[in-house]
């Protein structure tokens, strides 16, 4: 039986009036969107950071979430919309919201991640973030961008077109949000802390979830079962979201096959797949027809690991595909995935991502740039070795780009900039490798071996009108991988990529129809090439999405001039930014 809509009431009121958003519908419903809202307006709406008591495998915990949801609700907007969300931290925790993916033109001061562009919001505190979307449209998502909080604080921001703008594709039956998840039975922000205590790996994931329900293969969960109520003949639209901590995943339904139309919230060429590879921070948006027999159809979730030797949680998470007229008894179809370490299947789902409409390529590069990405391994230096230095070779693990490991502030970059405050923060991060050598077969992977990185707080400065190349080389320091890194403030353009040592000569480049994004994966054991154009003054962090890697160092920040000082470019700090 379907669900209804979800209510979501808004109150546009004069002056300073919030938006109370009405969550009394079921957590399917809170999903599904039927009707596109009004648009060409500002939206407000009203985000309480709360402990949420919720109970999944076999055991009850408090979890921070927003509004007592997980996860947490949907925003909606139009393209040109103006969205002012007013959050409150009724926790004991420090926190901040990242709105992933959204260009903050002229809005720097309200991105979201914790020391680079603001404060944290402290507890009792509120914020006020403000931004208009500019010429974006489709599925991103907001989290929170301090410590391992994103694992519970998270949710969608969907971008209609403008109202009369028509999709570039027939318009779905109904669409639904899908976000995937990874679950500890622990507290996220205590095994970060234990992590970086003991020096060593992060601990799987005790489950993989699909809009907060792990599914009927895990303890507990028979019932935990998040399902899409499917009318034979009907073609759903899906938006995907991986808003996990650590794990990249494979995803597919069975017996049918998607239409991937929209990557980051750029469209792309239709392609069709049996199975997609999406990696934390990325959304996809796909098509899916209900063409199969009447049944019900495992929609699965399931691990891509491609670095050497790290365990992984094997239990796929599950939700439903079922269609109107099944029996209620019907066992579900199980999905196929690929194996874990199936380099091949990741890469043909970036083999198939074409611009659909590209605009704004550079074709003249004015500013080359190379940087390495990868783990390393420190030597101990700590007391009790055997509870501390729990890395490689009794080291400790840390990551970085281009040999600097990136060290958080403890005032906001942006801020600092802004009020011309020194000694936060250096502008000298290298355009290029400090050491160059053979970076993915003949890394120094072993000891005694030199395996460790420079530790910094440094920026890179670009031009505003810049024309940027940037190829991120990953590196087998430790053992190659695919890094999703993601860039805030921009979109680029993802021209080439490839296995092995980057090699100008050689490199196959896309210049007709490469796909524009925000998040990209750079192939284990290979390198990406992007372009972009300098064209939003601010400091921007660059950061792998895999958590575990941002608390290891593997970040920096761009910052883009425009002029001699900030007071020439930057809007000026909201009066409620919070301070440290």
């Amino acid at each position: 039986m379907a669900m209804p809509p979800p209510q979501l009431i808004i109150s546009l009121l004069l002056g300073f009036s919030f938006l109370l958003l009405s969550f009394q519908a079921s957590h399917c419903a809170a999903h599904r969107q039927n009707h596109w809202p009004e648009g060409g307006k500002t939206r407000f709406y009203e985000f309480k950071v709360q402990k949420t008591r919720i109970r999944k495998l076999c055991k009850s915990k408090q979890i921070l979430t927003i509004n007592g949801m997980f996860p947490g609700p949907t925003v909606y907007a139009e393209e040109g919309d103006r969205l002012v969300i007013r959050v409150t931290n009724e926790t004991p925790d420090n926190t901040t919201i990242h709105w992933h993916g959204v260009r903050q033109i002229l809005s720097c001061w309200s991105d979201g991640p914790s020391y680079i562009t603001q404060c944290p919001i402290q507890p009792g505190r509120t914020f006020t973030y403000e931004f208009t979307l500019i010429d974006q449209r489709g599925t991103l998502w907001w989290h929170a961008h301090i410590s391992w909080m994103r694992a519970t604080v998270h949710g969608a921001l969907v971008i209609y077109p403008k109202r009369g703008v028509p999709y570039p594709f027939k318009p779905p039956y109904e669409e639904q949000i899908l976000i995937f998840e990874e679950y500890w039975n622990k507290n996220p922000l205590k095994i970060e802390k234990k992590l970086i205590a003991s020096g060593g790996g992060p601990p799987v994931a005790d489950a993989y979830l699909i809009n907060g329900h792990p599914g009927p293969r895990y303890n507990c969960s028979a019932t935990d079962v998040f399902k899409i109520d499917a009318v034979p003949g009907k073609t759903y639209l899906l938006r995907l979201i991986n808003s996990g901590l650590n794990t990249e995943l494979f995803f597919s339904i069975s017996s049918h096959r998607l239409t991937v139309v929209e990557a980051d919230a750029e469209y792309t060429k239709p392609f069709l797949t049996d199975r997609v590879m999406i990696a934390p921070g990325q959304t996809l948006t796909v098509f899916v027809k209900a063409d199969q027999h009447i049944g019900v159809y495992d929609m699965a979730i399931g691990p891509y690991m491609s670095a050497q030797n790290v365990p992984v949680q094997n239990i796929s998470g599950v939700a439903h595909f079922q269609y109107s007229g099944a029996s209620l008894t019907s066992t579900a179809r199980p999905a196929q995935l690929p194996l874990f370490n199936d380099n091949k299947a990741a890469r043909s789902h970036l083999d198939g991502l074409r611009s659909l409409h590209q605009k704004h390529l550079p074709h003249q590069i004015d500013t080359n740039l190379f940087f390495t990405i990868g783990l390393n391994v420190e030597q101990c230096n700590r007391p009790n070795p055997n509870k501390t230095c729990q890395g490689p070779n009794n080291g400790i693990f840390a990551a970085s780009m281009n040999n600097i490991s990136f060290v958080k502030p403890n005032v906001s970059i942006l801020q600092a900039y802004y009020e011309d405050v020194e000694g936060h923060f250096r502008t000298d991060f290298p355009s290029k490798p400090l050491r160059v050598y053979d970076f993915v077969n003949g890394a120094p992977n072993s000891a005694p071996n030199d395996t460790a990185s420079i530790r910094g707080t440094r920026v890179h400065v670009l031009e505003f009108g810049a024309r940027v190349e940037l190829v991120l080389q990953d590196t087998g320091t430790v053992s190659t991988e695919n890094h999703p890194i993601h860039l805030h403030g921009y979109n680029f353009y993802v021209v080439g990529y490839g296995s092995g040592n980057y090699n100008p000569r050689t490199a196959k480049l896309n210049l007709v129809d490469p796909p524009y994004m925000n998040t990209i994966g750079v192939p284990v054991g290979g390198w990406a090439a992007l372009r972009f154009i300098a064209d939003n003054p601010g400091i921007w962090f660059m950061h792998c999405h895999l958590e575990v890697h941002t608390t290891w160092g593997l970040d920096m920040a761009f910052l883009v001039k425009d002029g001699d000082g900030p007071n020439e470019s930057l809007p000026h700090p909201p009066a409620d930014l919070p301070r440290c």
